[in-house]
């Protein structure tokens, strides 16, 4: 609906859309500045009050002769001070902008109203996120307001080129998104690919910001690895901005989406690039081995445990000298069922009392279920040994993916042998080659095979001998 020459129906009509009298904080201020009626509507807890107070002083000092000709260009030329002010002719999209935190001055004899972005959102300081900790380095974060996460990229990146597109997403929720990329560096089919997706995207609202997005985004719903890497950490956002990948920073949300990610992506880190370039290869080359492990050490040491006739001389050692009460299989899945609920115990357990709930884990449940013979030792060791692969992958949302891909196998093994595990996993690594993110191969560089990226995802490269981008993202400018 316009605003028409008709002040009271205007304010009735906001008046009733947001519905004023039904909550406490929707404030309708009723103004008389200048010989003329204004409404100005905010939320409590969104708006700067001193910026608000500051502008209402400037108001109060109007005379009616001031806004006596061409008074909506007075107003937001002259009369408002304020940097962030915009017009409005259609009262629902002021509604909704007070809704979103602004604050809307609707003026008595004008048909435009006046927006004043002076919100403010509760928000924490930028720290260093927990997932992504270095030794080394920045210890900014991004936190959950998208106006400090934009800021925080920009920061980093002072390109001329980089481009920050706003856009809202859900019916009711009208969450702020921003689309970040730099424009002589990204594919331009890409990002309209994207833009499309978003704008496609029809729910009520995405209270769980970049989760509920990346199920609209994927395509495979129930696929369980991730086809778009998250960080905290601005500078390894502008890192893939370099590269020439998207960025999605959603409200709300203290983690940004990488797109498009590979599987090898999700295993990089920021701790490589923070150490010389060998130290940075050996624990690459490190986190690799202890992902591997992390899927393939439990099933392939059930396999030899249970066919001890494929094991060499060399290795009999391999394998539980007491197998305990109950078979080999079902101690491995009752071991991996009890890491995932110590997992999700240690989420809703106080940091204080986290010390004592690892006590007692480890040493009364796991050493009483050793000594009473319902566990092996071997068990025991072979599964600590793949958590900590676990543990020391990058990615989070991977690292539950590969447990999963791991009790798959572990599953092909006892029921199949020697075939379930080359059969299994052959499909696992079919699976990975035929996923897509956004068009592209999940596996890229090693299916398609490029041997040079291939050989850059391995080692990591000083930054001097790297002068290209990954070919696969198409970018425009292909050399850094």
């Amino acid at each position: 609906m316009l605003l028409s020459n008709d002040y009271e129906q205007n304010i009735q009509y906001i008046h009733d859309y947001l519905a004023i009298d039904k909550s406490f904080d929707l404030i309708q201020l009723d103004l008389h500045y200048a010989g003329r009626k204004m409404a100005l509507y905010l939320v409590d807890g969104l708006a700067k009050d001193d910026i608000l107070h500051y502008l209402m002083r400037f108001l109060a000092e109007l005379k009616e002769e001031d806004l006596a000709t061409n008074a909506f260009e007075k107003l937001m030329k002259r009369y408002i001070p304020y940097v962030e002010v915009d017009e409005e002719k259609d009262l629902k999209k002021g509604a909704d902008s007070v809704l979103a935190g602004s604050s809307l001055l609707i003026v008595e004899g004008l048909k435009k109203a006046i927006v004043i972005d002076a919100r403010t959102y509760p928000v924490r300081g930028p720290e260093e996120p927990d997932l992504e900790r270095v030794v080394r380095g920045a210890r900014d974060g991004y936190v959950e307001t998208i106006v400090f996460n934009t800021a925080l990229t920009r920061r980093k990146i002072r390109d001329r080129s980089l481009r920050m597109v706003y856009t809202s997403i859900g019916r009711r929720s009208k969450t702020d998104v921003c689309l970040c990329y730099i424009e002589d560096i990204a594919d331009s089919e890409k990002v309209e690919e994207l833009k499309k997706h978003l704008e496609s995207i029809d729910t009520d609202g995405i209270p769980m910001a970049e989760k509920t997005v990346e199920e609209f985004l994927s395509g495979k719903m129930w696929n369980p690895y991730p086809t778009i890497r998250y960080t905290e950490r601005p500078d390894t956002a502008a890192e893939h901005l370099y590269e020439g990948h998207i960025i999605v920073i959603i409200d709300g949300s203290p983690s940004v989406m990488i797109t498009p990610a590979s599987f090898w992506q999700h295993l990089q880190h920021a701790e490589e690039y923070r150490q010389k370039p060998t130290i940075g290869v050996y624990l690459r080359l490190v986190r690799f081995l202890a992902v591997f492990a992390s899927i393939f050490l439990i099933p392939l040491y059930y396999l030899l445990s249970t066919q001890t006739g494929l094991l060499p001389e060399e290795l009999s050692f391999v394998g539980p000298r007491d197998p305990g009460t109950i078979p080999l299989f079902f101690q491995f899945m009752i071991a991996e069922i009890g890491i995932d609920v110590l997992r999700m115990a240690a989420i809703h357990t106080p940091t204080t009392l986290a010390t004592a709930l690892g006590l007692v884990s480890a040493i009364i449940i796991g050493q009483i279920a050793v000594d009473v013979g319902l566990f092996s030792t071997e068990v025991v060791l072979y599964l600590a040994a793949a958590v900590m692969g676990t543990f020391a992958t990058p990615s989070y949302e991977l690292s539950l993916a590969n447990r999963l891909a791991r009790i798959f196998l572990l599953v092909a093994v006892a029921l199949f042998g020697v075939k379930g595990f080359i059969i299994g996993s052959t499909l696992f690594i079919l699976y990975l080659t035929q996923l897509k993110t956004f068009y592209l191969g999940y596996f890229w560089p090693f299916i398609p095979f490029e041997p040079k990226s291939f050989w850059n995802i391995f080692i990591r490269q000083p930054k001097p001998y790297n002068h290209t981008r990954p070919a696969y993202l198409n970018p425009k400018d292909p050399d850094k």
